[in-house]
């Protein structure tokens, strides 16, 4: 594999484990993060801290972005120290963020007349895909780029596809989340009847996690649930916010999603308890405090 100059801008939950696959494979990595202590790990095993994303971009081949919301997207990759401001004629941005589609057209067409290009490439998988660099990797842009950096896509995934040009890999990821917030409320639910009835969760995951219900969600956020672990692989508030970018879309569509709409309410919820740093699988804990006892 070609050995590149790589930049990394987010080290998170997912970013983290992402970068450093990146790292084992030989690359030299320059990267930055809002908060530094986070990087000190991957600093120590021979990645190099930077000042700003700009400061990024102007020592990397390939600049990979994984940052929390559509307004981080946009600060540091179109902010006055953002990828952009270091970048050159050549290079690829790489925003893995689960963002809006809009956005991801807007950052390809500002690369274009730099002379750069950009693919957007939501994951999904959670911290643990992300661990075991299984993640499923939705893309959109051009197919030579594409090309270019789907070695580098394999080392942190095993589920990827260019799914067609700018915003196609974040319309798909909008796909992926509808379905995920309709499967979520599902393990919820069904993990609520199995304990007021007076079964053992696991033992009813061991069951209809082999079956036609068998689904990610079930077994292994269902596992988390049943062990009373909310910590997060998916932040609450990260999900609310992607639930938001697909209402959004699907108004502009003028398509009516009421499960999905149900869900978000749901999950607002657990953030007015406070919640919005759990797991996704906190909803549980919504839905348990609904059915309390009076």
């Amino acid at each position: 594999m070609e050995r590149y100059h790589l930049g990394w801008i987010g080290t998170g939950v997912m970013g983290r484990s992402m970068c450093g696959h990146l790292l084992d494979a030989g690359h030299t990595i320059s990267i930055f993060n809002r908060s530094r202590q986070k990087t000190d790990d991957l600093v120590a095993r021979g990645a190099t801290w930077c000042e700003s994303p700009a400061a990024v971009a102007e020592q990397s081949d390939i600049v990979f972005s994984i940052v929390g919301f559509p307004e981080d997207v946009r600060s540091v990759i179109l902010g006055p120290e953002g990828i952009l401001a270091g970048g050159k004629a050549g290079q690829i941005v790489v925003d893995m963020t689960t963002s809006s589609p809009a956005l991801a057209q807007e950052i390809e067409a500002a690369c274009r007349t730099r002379q750069m290009a950009a693919l957007d490439a939501p994951v999904s998988g959670g911290d643990i895909g992300a661990r075991n660099a299984s993640l499923a990797i939705m893309v959109g842009g051009a197919p030579d780029d594409y090309e270019r950096v789907l070695p580098l896509f394999q080392l942190m995934g095993e589920n990827i596809q260019l799914m067609g040009p700018a915003g196609a890999g974040q319309h798909t990821k909008m796909c992926n989340q509808i379905l995920i917030a309709g499967t979520m409320i599902g393990v919820v639910e069904s993990l609520l009847y199995a304990r007021r009835v007076g079964l053992d969760m696991h033992a009813v995951i061991d069951v209809i996690g082999k079956g036609a219900a068998a689904s990610w969600s079930i077994n292994n956020l269902g596992r988390r649930i049943a062990d009373q672990d909310f910590d997060p692989g998916f932040y609450v508030k990260h999900f609310v916010k992607d639930m938001g970018i697909a209402l959004e879309e699907a108004r502009r569509l003028k398509l009516s999603l009421p499960g999905l709409a149900m869900v978000q309410q749901f999950y607002i919820a657990a953030m007015a308890q406070g919640w919005e740093d759990l797991g996704t699988q906190g909803l549980f804990k919504v839905l348990d405090a609904l059915n309390a006892p009076a």
